[in-house]
């Protein structure tokens, strides 16, 4: 758990001083070169740096070992900072929307003024170095499996995508469609937006003890079923608590023998289970006998 919080800490750092250099950046090349759209995309950009921060206090409490209180752990907190991040998330892209809105309503777009160059190459600086944010997080929210880092690894793709819009919105000014700018930044809302709301719902899932993917349940009943002693498998819960996996699993043996020997079987089967399944962080382990 400790190196968990120590990577996970890394990388979000990592983070933090990107997004802040890449948000001064594009909030300085959206003023001076003229672009609604790359003021909303610096916006955006900065969005991240508080919902990294977020993310780091997430981390760091759900890190936190048991207690008399806690008895199950902490890790659910984790899902909690990705909800606020979802949340930050899509109201930075209502108010960018808002504003684009506002622009085109306006009806006088062609008096917009047309972004220069500088807005373009920022904007193409943008995308590359949040793709590049985006593959760093994802590696080690996959590796570490932490929900709110994969919240915040969508967060930087969300971020390149709206650089994307905001490329193609600024091109599209500069040759002279000065709506495509205002455009550009509705884009971007529809795209942070999406991000968003994809985020708030894997995490509410993993707050109300959604059950494991279908596939994993397969897998530990291969892995049950395997064990010698096994007759039957009666039933199997899960249930995703956080980024872990907590399993009920009750179990035939044979009715005829001690309960010196049911009870080796059941520890076998927890032993097994939990060495083959990192993710499952606690099994039950309930023995019937075969023949009542």
């Amino acid at each position: 758990m400790e190196h968990f919080e120590k990577t996970a800490v890394k990388v979000s750092a990592v983070s933090i001083a990107g997004n802040l250099i890449l948000s001064v950046f594009k909030l300085f090349a959206g003023i001076t070169a003229h672009s609604g759209a790359m003021v909303s995309d610096a916006v955006h950009s900065a969005s991240d740096v508080f919902s990294s921060i977020i993310v780091i206090i997430g981390i760091r409490i759900s890190a936190k070992a048991e207690d008399k209180e806690h008895p199950y752990g902490h890790e659910r907190l984790e899902c909690v900072s990705a909800i606020v991040l979802a949340v930050i998330l899509l109201i930075t892209g209502l108010f960018i929307g808002a504003d684009a809105i506002r622009n085109i309503s306006a009806g006088n777009v062609e008096n917009l003024e047309i972004p220069e160059t500088l807005a373009l190459v920022s904007a193409g600086i943008s995308i590359i170095a949040k793709e590049a944010m985006f593959w760093y997080t994802r590696h080690y929210a996959k590796s570490l499996k932490s929900d709110a880092l994969m919240a915040d690894a969508w967060h930087h793709r969300s971020d390149a995508l709206s650089s994307v819009g905001a490329l193609i919105g600024i091109a599209g000014a500069r040759m002279g469609f000065s709506v495509l700018d205002p455009v550009a930044s509705l884009v971007i809302c529809v795209f942070i937006a999406k991000a968003s709301i994809e985020i708030f719902s894997d995490a509410i899932n993993k707050m109300v003890d959604r059950s494991c993917d279908e596939k994993t349940e397969n897998n530990i009943r291969e892995c049950v079923m395997r064990q010698n002693g096994v007759e039957n498998i009666d039933l199997l819960r899960t249930r995703v608590f956080g980024s872990r996996i907590y399993a009920d699993i009750e179990i035939s043996v044979n009715g005829n023998i001690s309960l010196s020997e049911a009870h080796s079987i059941a520890e076998n089967v927890h032993s097994a289970v939990e060495n083959l399944f990192p993710d499952i962080k606690h099994i039950m382990v309930h023995v019937n006998p075969e023949n009542s």
